[in-house]
Parts: structure tokens; sequence; C-alpha cells
């Protein structure tokens, strides 16, 4: 996959690069509106775009798990994801294991990011880790894995922030300019070249600043489609068992959850898209990602693991000849057979009961609540802060001491 990694470092640049021409037009443009000076508003422009990419780099991780409201965990709070997420690195040949997070929201979701594979994260919902068994979870993280190896999530960390800044730049400028309308706007000097010139940079700066965020979506979503078939191949060669992730696709697409903590920055890392209509599953029209329906119908009809095989069931389902989705480098990898789904029995699979309880203790330790047990079994959950020195077992009644 070295092509598809050279690759996104280029579109990296290009895409950087696009989104400073949009930052520094919109900063124009108000300059002229606001100053009488286009020099002035570029020039604060190119500030922000500077410290924006100094940020997005060093920073962009942190701020986006932030936004999901993600925590960090370790081995003992969640053995079964730290194992699974172990394996898929091991599979995947990453040098060092990324850090892992939970999201506390039911909804079905899962992310990677980071600036480099020795600086990353794979983050996932509470939900998913309730509703999905070992064999769909590693096909989710896998697909997670995969992104980070590819140096996707460095690309899509910078989008965000960019798309972010500009998205928020318009917003604040399209009130200021309303604003300045309803109070008589600004003085005209002479150089400006009297009503008509200023009337014509108003209908450009609020052209720009409608556009502006529509065409740095177009140019963050562009890349985003492609980059989601490359993981689900990348999964399966890893897993060797695309069933995995075509089953907890599934489970996903038919979920009616809300992410709470996303955004239209940040939609685009998740492995479907976190927007839909309350209580309704997810839509196959996405602008963010392929189509759910299509993802399982590729990965359920390949007939190996490797990425040729991939590329072959995508131009089976989507009837495109000779024109595939998988970088050409990666075709010459040999066949790559499946694994037999993993015995639930001998691998003491937990249930679906089991699941929820499990990342139910860890959601308290994780938010710092005190675990006591009562000598009848049950256990009791005293929040952070608790000034008593007993409390009374509601089974059975016992004191218990703390």
């Amino acid at each position: 996959m070295w092509e598809q990694i050279r690759s996104n470092q280029m579109r990296s640049v290009i895409l950087v690069i696009a989104m400073a021409v949009l930052l520094i037009l919109v900063g124009y443009f108000l300059g002229l509106y606001f100053f009488g000076s286009g020099t002035g508003g570029l020039i604060v422009a190119l500030i922000v775009w500077a410290i924006l990419n100094m940020v997005g780099l060093f920073r962009g991780d942190n701020i986006l798990l932030s936004i999901a409201k993600a925590k960090k965990i370790s081995r003992d709070d969640h053995p079964r994801l730290y194992n699974v997420v172990e394996e898929m690195k091991i599979a995947s040949g990453l040098e060092k294991m990324p850090d892992i997070y939970i999201i506390d929201d039911p909804a079905l979701n899962a992310f990677a990011t980071g600036r480099n594979p020795d600086r990353a994260a794979v983050a996932v919902t509470s939900g998913l880790l309730q509703k999905l068994n070992r064999d769909e979870l590693q096909g989710v993280i896998g697909h997670e894995i995969s992104h980070i190896r590819n140096r996707d999530v460095l690309l899509m960390a910078m989008c965000s922030i960019l798309l972010g800044s500009i998205v928020i730049l318009s917003w604040y400028a399209s009130r200021m300019m309303f604003f300045s309308a309803l109070t008589g706007g600004r003085r005209t000097s002479s150089s400006s070249g009297g009503g008509s010139a200023q009337l014509i940079i108003l209908a450009l700066a609020l052209l720009l600043v409608i556009l502006a965020p529509i065409a740095a979506q177009m140019i963050y979503f562009a890349i985003s489609r492609k980059r989601e078939y490359l993981a689900d191949a990348s999964s399966a060669l890893y897993t060797r068992y695309p069933e995995g992730l075509a089953s907890a696709l599934e489970k996903l697409g038919a979920s009616t959850g809300q992410l709470k903590s996303a955004n239209k920055a940040t939609a685009p890392m998740y492995i479907i898209n976190p927007f839909r209509k309350k209580g309704m599953a997810a839509s196959d029209l996405s602008s963010t990602h392929p189509p759910i329906s299509e993802r399982i119908r590729i990965l359920r009809a390949m007939a190996g693991a490797s990425p040729s095989d991939y590329d072959q069931a995508y131009r089976q389902v989507y009837q495109k000849g000779n024109k595939g989705v998988i970088p050409a480098s990666a075709l010459a990898a040999g066949a790559v057979s499946f694994r037999a789904a993993a015995p639930q029995a001998r691998e003491k699979e937990p249930d679906e009961t089991q699941r929820k309880r499990e990342t139910s203790d860890v959601l308290w330790k994780l938010h710092k609540y005190n675990t006591i047990s009562c000598e009848c079994g049950t256990r009791l959950r005293l929040p952070p802060g608790f000034k008593g020195n007993r409390v009374r077992c509601p089974h059975c009644g016992r004191t218990i001491s703390i």
C-alpha cells in the first residue's frame, strides 16, 4: 500500500493549499469590505492559515478526540477491545500500538486519528462494544487500523481543522456583514471606486462567504469515499474474514441512534456517516461515505481475502470492467485464503448482555465512580466526591463501611 501512502501524502499537501486559497480569498474580500484594504485581509488570512496548519499537525488528534468526548483506556479497563486492537496492529505491521479510546454514546460508530502511525488513536463508541461480537469488532478495528497505516489519519485530521475554521470564519463574517449593513455599513473611501465598487465588493464577499464552506466540504468529501473502499479491503486482508466487517456494517447501518458528538467537520472520519434522521437507520445516500449496502455486497462477493479479490469484487458490483479501486502496487500480492469464523464457545465469546455489563463497568470506571460490593452480591456505584463513611445496601439492608 506504499502507493496509497504516497498518494495520501501528496493529497495532504494539495488539500492544505486548496484550503489556504479559500481562506486567502475570504480574507482578501473581507479585508476590502471592512478595512478598505485587501492586503490587510490577506495578511490576516495567511496568519490564520499558518496557525491552523500548526494546530492541525501537532494538536489536531487531541482536538478531535476532545470534540468526540473520548476517554482513553488501558488493557485492564477493557481486555477484549485491547486484544482485538493488538491483533489488528500485528496483522497490519504497525510498529506501535495505537492508543484506545471509548466514546460514551449508544450510537454504533468508530474512527481513527493521529499525526502518524507512531502517534495514533482508535476510538469506538460504547454502543459498538455492546452490539458487536469479536469477528465484527475485528472487522471494524481492522478498517480503522488501515486508516492509520495508509496515513489517512493525518489527512483527515488536518481537513477537519481547516474545514471547521473556514465554516466558523464564514459564519462570523456573514453576521458581521449583516450587522454592518443594518447600521449603515462602513464609509467608502475615494480609492474604493464609490458606491458601485462597494456594492461589488459586498456581493463578492457575500458570495465567497456562502460558497467557501461548500467548496471546502466538496474538497474534503472528494477524498473521503475512495479511502473507505481501501480501508474495507485492508480490513478483509488483516482479518482474513470479510464477513466480519460485512456483518458489522449491517448492524451499523441498521442502528437508529444519532452520534451526539459528531459534526460536519468530523463526519468523514467515522466508519459510517454519523448523521441520520432521529429514529431512522442510516441511508445509502451519503456525501461522506460510499453506500453501506454496496460496501457489504463487495465484501460478500470476495473470493478470497487479498486486495486483488476486493478489487475484482468491486468491479463486479459496480460493473466497472477493468476500472478498479485498489492501487496497482497492491494487486501484485499473492492469494490470501479466508479463515473460519471464531468458535464462540471455545473463545468464551460474551453474549450481548455480558457485553453490555462489560462496557457499563468500563464507563463507570472512566467516570470515576467508586464500586463497592455487598456480601449479598450487590455492587453499588458511588459518584465521585461521595462524602459518607457508610452506605446501606438497597437489596439486603446491610450497612457497608466505605
